[in-house]
């Protein structure tokens, strides 16, 4: 591992002042960046510890109903907050579906928006990546390509983004709270994840020295909370990142849906938003044949990137499959490594 220097700020203002040195980079639950660091993918000069910050960690309800993440919560603590998880259901249910409990404690909400790739011709910094080394090539067009993207990917760049929790907040309309040398600003979060087009290197709105403060949920997704799942399609029940996840939220009336919301994970550089599929339900009956075309719709854009034509298919059937667990209702817990034989009774009730 390269040779660093480490600082650990006790104010925002010291932690953005640190963060716009050259090399800076922030740390948190170091879930992922120090095993970038251990394989020489990332090479900080500066490491930049954020993590004694105040008020980056508490759940709020605001004024208007609005529900503000600050960055520093940990996976483990929102996913078990009663209040968050029967308001916001699916999330919760993404945030148990990933990694393991010991990983979850550390890991923290900014750190799962700003987590890099698994691609692991990232990870190689013995290989050829556009993403780690602008101009470099990508040898994961030619290489083991399976698990990467099909949705908005680029000659490029085939990465895909390996956050549960990014997909459920795409399809909440969440919003990302940014604080910076030059102030605070907020990016909607689907604008804040960057498909790599000919810059696979920019792969957040965060300008450099920005750090995400908080991500804010409209008080109004609490109203699909009867009618909301997440869907994690994985090659192992644990410890595994998705093949493909899919987001469902559901507002019913009286058997047809008035309002839909759907997001795909594991298919592109971002959480994909299925807008197309969302439209062409409302007014559907809640049945198979309506959902089996909203995932035709999700899909209708997808391409292989390499020898990962399945997971198109793949990507129709999880969202017919998750709008089907959707409209059957929320259920009443769910279990910590949703979908696995190893579930137990740990986890987090979903219903008041």
């Amino acid at each position: 591992m390269k040779r660093f220097a480490y600082v650990r700020p006790s104010t925002l203002d010291e932690a953005l002042a640190a963060g716009a040195r050259p090399g800076a980079a922030y740390l948190a639950g170091g879930t992922n960046l120090l095993d970038l660091m251990k394989t020489g993918a990332r090479r900080p000069d500066v490491v930049v510890d954020i993590t004694r910050l105040p008020d980056l960690s508490a759940v709020t309800v605001l004024e208007d109903g609005d529900v503000r993440v600050g960055a520093l919560v940990r996976n483990a603590t929102l996913a078990a907050d009663p209040a968050f998880a029967r308001a916001y259901p699916a999330i919760a249910e993404a945030l148990l579906s990933g990694a393991s409990g010991q990983l979850r404690n550390m890991a923290t909400l900014g750190g799962n928006l700003l987590q890099e790739t698994r691609c692991a011709y990232f990870a190689d910094p013995a290989s050829a990546c556009n993403r780690r080394r602008p101009g470099t090539g990508c040898d994961a067009r030619g290489g083991e390509n399976r698990l990467h993207a099909v949705l908005g990917w680029s000659e490029a760049c085939i990465a895909t983004h390996p956050s549960d929790l990014c997909v459920p907040l795409a399809a909440h309309d969440a919003v990302v709270e940014i604080v910076g040398p030059a102030g605070a600003r907020e990016v909607p979060f689907g604008e804040f994840h960057r498909l790599p087009g000919d810059e696979p290197q920019v792969t957040t709105a965060l300008e450099p020295g920005e750090i995400v403060a908080a991500v804010r949920l409209p008080g109004h997704g609490k109203a699909f909370a009867p009618h909301a799942r997440y869907l994690k399609v994985r090659e192992r029940t644990s410890y595994a990142f998705a093949v493909v996840s899919a987001a469902a939220m559901l507002r019913l009336d009286r058997g047809r849906i008035a309002e839909a919301r759907i997001a795909l994970g594991g298919v592109a550089a971002r959480p994909w938003r299925a807008a197309a599929a969302e439209a062409a339900l409302v007014g559907e009956v809640a049945d198979d044949a309506a959902f089996h075309r909203a995932g035709e719709l999700a899909l209708a854009e997808a391409r292989p990137s390499g020898e990962n034509a399945f997971k198109i298919e793949l990507g129709r059937r999880a969202v017919a499959r998750v709008l089907r667990l959707a409209a059957a209702g929320t259920p009443d817990f769910a279990p910590a490594l949703p979908a696995s034989p190893f579930a137990s009774t740990t986890g987090v009730a979903l219903h008041g």
